[in-house]
């Protein structure tokens, strides 16, 4: 089953409240909320407070992608902020299982993230462990830019360790993703597809229509 987890990135924040209704009335399972450092990715953005916030407005999943610096100084933050899915990358730390611990001890569910050059390979102690792997088909930092081409691999052989080995982790891809590539990118396994400017660019609840009708 195909998972919808529009990025709040792209979204028009002065109307924040506007578009996690129309999310909620079209069904939406997930919202990504990309949180970044200036460190780990080269740009700021919503934190803490925004998650907080949105807690309060709204029981969609909040899809919590950690783009900082050794995210485990602040995984109980955003655990107690209200996040469901708390998810870092395997780059920004050297405490992978120690995180994915201390997330599962508060009730929350792990996921990790690989950059479009880090080879999957390199967390494959975590996949029996992790209930979200997140390949990133851009680099992180941005909105708006173009899927890499090459990143499906990571998402192929992802797919088929899944596959494989029984792991119960849901693959997510995030970044270029668009209505033109979105078959792509389901034949190559990813099961949770995050969209940012292709959702909240234009007509938000009609873009969501579309991604939907290709993701039944």
């Amino acid at each position: 089953m195909y998972k919808l987890s529009p990025s709040l990135l792209s979204c028009d924040f002065a109307r924040l409240g506007e578009e996690i209704k129309i999310l909620e009335s079209n069904n939406v399972p997930y919202v990504h909320i990309d949180v970044m450092d200036g460190l780990f990715v080269p740009n700021i953005s919503i934190g803490i407070p925004v998650v907080e916030c949105l807690r309060k407005i709204t029981d969609i999943v909040l899809d919590t992608h950690l783009m900082i610096d050794r995210p485990e100084r602040y995984i109980k933050q955003f655990a107690a902020a209200g996040s469901d899915i708390i998810n870092f990358h395997a780059e920004a730390t050297e405490k992978g299982a120690q995180i994915i611990d201390e997330i599962h001890a508060l009730g929350k569910r792990a996921g990790v993230t690989i950059k479009p050059k880090t080879s999957p390979k390199t967390i494959v102690p975590y996949l029996d462990k992790v209930d979200l792997v997140l390949v990133m088909s851009v680099e992180p930092g941005f909105g708006g830019q173009g899927l890499i081409p090459e990143t499906l691999e990571n998402v192929r052989w992802l797919a088929e360790y899944k596959k494989a080995n029984g792991c119960r982790f849901e693959l997510e891809i995030d970044g270029g993703v668009k209505l033109d590539n979105l078959e792509e990118v389901k034949q190559a396994g990813a099961e949770v597809i995050v969209a940012g400017s292709a959702i909240f660019k234009g007509d938000t609840a009609a873009n969501i229509k579309a991604f939907n009708a290709m993701l039944r």
